[in-house]
């Protein structure tokens, strides 16, 4: 794997964890900006040929 794909990865990873804590404390424009962020790191990894696992999506 190569630093591009991993540095992707782990950045989804991340928002997915941000996101997950924005809606559990009820932080709904936290939500919405974390939420716009996972959709734009999934158009580039789209973009660029990278497979996202199923357990990796939120």
């Amino acid at each position: 794997m190569d630093a591009f794909t991993a540095g992707l990865l782990q950045r989804i990873r991340t928002t997915e964890s941000d996101l997950t804590k924005a809606r559990e404390t009820g932080d709904d424009f936290l939500a919405d900006v974390e939420q716009s962020e996972l959709d734009d790191l999934h158009r580039l990894a789209a973009e660029h040929g990278v497979r996202i696992s199923t357990a990796t999506n939120a």
